[in-house]
């Protein structure tokens, strides 16, 4: 896998953290977005240092992350009953498991759970509410999960195509994959164009369309299987986007945003975020 003859895209700011500057740059072959310059390993984890990451926090400090909260709790529930669907109660590993809280949901329905994740702050607040992590991806067996998770971690990892044939190696033979990512073709990000809160450089390296999951897990031997929408993601990504562009989330205007996208969606089925359902081959 290389991404070569790239093209120019559009110039997009970090506004949560650094405030730095970054250049998206498109692969026609994969149809898919790449952040330039792409941080260094050593000086990624910088990017993360904030309170306002609320991926790494279960802080319920304002209207936005009470909100955040509420839609959380719903979805939770929503993936797990997902993942019943497609499989047996049995081995569950989450790739970017933030504080624990789908684990958790997870293994009171059943489930032998498996954490990874980076962040030290987040993962001392999941071990507190009893969530197991290995310390690497590396550091497990071969085929030994039904199910793996990346719940808007993939668009993260800095070596995509390791990263891959990692999922590869670990899964089962008939296991299954569940991969949440925005939609760079969705009706929000083209209304919300340079301040789509969805593109947050440089900690997104990877920007997805469904041609590039599709063309990524086919090269590596599995399948995509189903494309799910996730109907809320416009409505979060909207608020952001509105304070990025206006310095306010203006809830009415980005409701309306929200619901417009999905309205959408319901022709295009370019939805703001998809959960992709993928296969072993």
């Amino acid at each position: 896998m290389s991404f070569q003859n790239n093209i120019f895209f559009k110039k997009v700011k970090d506004y949560s953290v650094s405030k730095e500057i970054f250049e998206l740059h498109h692969n026609p072959e994969y149809d898919l977005l790449i952040t330039f310059p792409k941080p260094d390993l050593d000086k990624l984890s910088r990017y993360y240092e904030s309170d306002d990451y609320i991926s790494h926090t279960d802080g319920k400090r304002s209207l936005f992350e009470k909100i955040y909260h509420l839609i959380k709790s719903s979805a939770l529930k929503s993936k797990v009953k997902l993942i019943n669907a497609q499989a047996s109660v049995g081995s569950l590993l989450d790739i970017g498991a933030g504080t624990g809280d789908f684990l958790v949901v997870a293994k009171k329905d059943g489930w032998q759970t498996t954490g990874i994740e980076p962040s030290e702050k987040a993962r001392a607040t999941a071990i507190r509410k009893g969530v197991y992590f290995a310390e690497n991806l590396s550091d497990l067996e071969n085929h030994s999960f039904d199910i793996i998770t990346m719940w808007h971690v993939l668009e993260h990892v800095p070596n995509l195509n390791d990263y891959l044939l990692e999922l590869k190696r670990l899964l089962k033979p008939n296991g299954v994959i569940f991969i949440a990512v925005p939609n760079f073709k969705s009706f929000d990000a083209t209304y919300y164009g340079k301040f789509w809160a969805a593109y947050d450089v440089p900690r997104h390296i990877w920007h997805f369309s469904k041609t590039a999951i599709q063309k990524l897990f086919t090269e590596k031997e599995m399948k995509l299987a189903e494309v799910l929408p996730m109907k809320f993601d416009s409505f979060y990504v909207s608020l952001l986007s509105e304070k990025y562009k206006t310095g306010n989330m203006n809830y009415l205007k980005a409701f309306f945003v929200g619901w417009k996208s999905n309205l959408s969606a319901k022709r295009s089925k370019e939805f703001s975020s998809h959960i992709y359902i993928i296969k072993n081959k």
